[in-house]
């Protein structure tokens, strides 16, 4: 192992949740499938959104950038673990774990924000209908997605920057699919009690604060719904919140799962729920915004229509 650079070891082993050949089979078809049917799912909202001037409006811009997100989120750590499942050499360097890393942080923040954006969207849409149009102007819209990456890509550079500081010695073997925070801190043979603090505190912050507006955009919706007279009109009030609670639940239930934790605490059992976040998280969003939504089944009949008329002409 050479020892060039300030950490003492120049590449990681990625050896995935299992060595066993039989079991790495499966798990390599099962994450190529998961991963296809991400991309396809995820374009095909951004197209559809793309593609329609009817969806030009603030919730579907976000869930564009949503998409976004979760198509690079993916792209990020999966592609790397399909070739370790089908190689002998499982490396990956100094540099290129840290970038990973970098993306992987970014992105999940990224992912905290705008969900939070897009219960805002949904309290104006029904608490302040009427102020909608002025409530949400393009450049409000803009404002808002501009400090959702900024903060986020500012974040991911912070913690990366603090990883550059953690020494780590020898041969180290990471039992995982990627370069993830907590494991990294484990392998460590520096002192990362300080670095653990800093993580657990903006940890908090960047999790609890997109939380907390998205409970009080949702504590004055249930308020507006449940003073609306007529059960259509509460249904239909409901059901435009239907997915965006759903993407929320399953999002913040796995993340919660792996990080509100000390680190000595953190084990294998959690890169279960890592892989729920990282992987499964991403290719639901599309079915579950497609189900539960009536306006996005329309645009991609639309879009697959328009670009079946365009062969035939």
């Amino acid at each position: 192992m050479h020892r060039d650079n300030q950490s003492g070891t120049s590449e990681f082993l990625l050896l995935g949740i299992s060595e066993s050949p039989k079991e790495q089979g499966i798990l390599f078809w099962m994450f190529l499938s998961m991963y296809l049917v991400t991309v396809v799912g995820n374009v095909l909202i951004i197209l559809a959104i793309a593609s329609d001037s009817r969806l030009h409006t603030p919730m579907y811009v976000f869930l564009a950038n949503l998409s976004f997100t979760d198509l690079f989120f993916v792209t990020n750590t999966i592609p790397k673990t399909l070739v370790n499942l089908q190689s002998q050499n499982k490396a990956i360097s100094y540099v290129g774990c840290l970038t990973q890393l970098y993306f992987l942080v970014s992105l999940v923040t990224l992912d905290n924000f705008i969900l939070a954006t897009m219960a805002y969207d949904h309290y104006v849409a029904i608490c302040r209908p009427l102020h909608y149009v002025t409530a949400m102007s393009p450049g409000l819209c803009i404002l808002l997605l501009t400090l959702c990456w900024a903060l986020s890509v500012l974040y991911g550079l912070f913690l990366s920057l603090l990883m550059t500081r953690v020494t780590f010695c020898g041969f180290q073997k990471i039992h995982y699919i990627f370069c993830e925070m907590y494991v990294l801190l484990r392998l460590a043979c520096s002192n990362t009690q300080i670095i653990h603090i800093v993580l657990i505190t903006s940890g908090c912050f960047k999790f609890f604060t997109p939380l907390g507006i998205m409970i009080m955009s949702y504590v004055w919706i249930v308020r507006a719904i449940l003073r609306i007279p007529s059960a259509s009109s509460k249904y239909k009030a409901f059901s435009t919140c239907a997915s965006h609670l759903a993407v929320v639940s399953l999002f913040y239930g796995t993340l919660g799962m792996v990080y509100l934790q000390p680190l000595q605490t953190y084990s294998m059992k959690d890169s279960v729920a890592t892989v729920m976040y990282a992987v499964v998280t991403p290719m639901m969003n599309p079915f579950i915004y497609s189900l539960r939504n009536k306006d996005m089944p329309g645009a991609l009949r639309r879009l697959f229509l328009g670009k079946a008329f365009q062969r035939l002409t």
